[in-house]
């Protein structure tokens, strides 16, 4: 029969066991972050010498085989496309989890909470495919091509708001339930405790869901490739055709040499700069938050 004292130190040592693994893999998370980011610098570098980080957003245009390597068409197009699905995306996507959590009755929320999963999960070529068939002709009846910024913008809409929603429901979730009968309590409506004390409990979930789903877009590629027409142009409307930073990378990298190869991880590097900006971002609005 083992000793108490033997029983007693069986739990410490799993504990030690514990948060050994996880500082391992924390660590081997940050190492093959540094390791990413550090190769794309590696290949951004001949570029950035050869070229010249200025010329890059004031170069007329991308044709790096006649010596132009403007990417401020294609990065305002995927700034817009990205704002565009997040101002739709970001607040659709909140609400739902605000109606699942909050109004919906369980089975509803259970099933809503499974099929947004579902959604979450479907490859980025099957919507890409969906808003080449569907959503490219309709905008094409209302002005031709249809391939356009807007399209880019309707599918990734689609596809981030699922990302979104589990998100910001966990987020919801975490949030004590004592809270909201408390504020019941006091005489508030249940919009009124939700908007007053639910949603700024959980406002640092919150932005992180907001910030997944913009790296989610920001970063998308083939859905884009296949409905916003790929043409270098800075976008002048809605309904014009326009190429992201991403789906300049896919459809060159294949074939590029020397600068020009150097130029598309440039792309890239400006890709990994604007999520870290919007990661430190809302850091920083996290922080000053709970502060509050």
């Amino acid at each position: 029969m083992p000793s108490s004292g033997a029983t007693a130190t069986r739990p410490r040592a799993s504990e030690i066991a514990l948060h050994g693994v996880t500082r391992l893999a924390a660590a081997a998370a940050g190492a093959l972050l540094v390791v990413v980011v550090a190769f794309v610098v590696w290949g951004a570098v001949p570029a950035l010498r050869a070229v010249g980080a200025a010329r890059f957003f004031t170069d007329a245009s991308w044709h790096p085989r006649s010596g132009a390597y403007g990417l401020a068409p294609m990065l305002a197009a995927s700034a817009l496309v990205t704002l565009g699905a997040m101002a739709v995306a970001g607040p659709l996507g909140i609400l739902s989890a605000v109606f699942a959590r909050y109004y919906a009755p369980r089975p509803v929320a259970a099933a809503f909470r499974r099929v947004v999963a579902m959604l979450a999960g479907v490859p980025s070529v099957i919507y890409g495919l969906w808003g080449l068939v569907v959503i490219v002709p309709w905008i094409g009846w209302l002005e031709p091509p249809g391939t356009s910024l807007l399209a880019g913008v309707v599918v990734l809409s689609v596809m981030v708001v699922p990302t979104v929603a589990l998100i910001a429901d966990g987020s919801l979730g975490a949030v004590p339930r004592e809270l909201i009968r408390a504020a019941a309590a006091t005489g508030m409506t249940r919009w009124h405790a939700v908007r007053a004390v639910a949603l700024p409990s959980a406002g640092q979930g919150l932005a992180t869901a907001l910030i997944l789903g913009t790296g989610r877009a920001l970063g998308e590629t083939m859905a884009v490739l296949m409905v916003c027409g790929n043409v270098v142009q800075m976008p002048a409307g809605a309904f014009e055709p326009v190429r992201t930073l991403t789906a300049n990378m896919a459809l060159e990298m294949a074939y590029a040499m020397d600068t020009h190869r150097a130029a598309l991880f440039v792309s890239g590097l400006l890709l990994v700069l604007l999520v870290g900006g919007m990661v430190a971002i809302a850091e920083a609005v996290g922080g000053r938050g709970a502060d509050a």
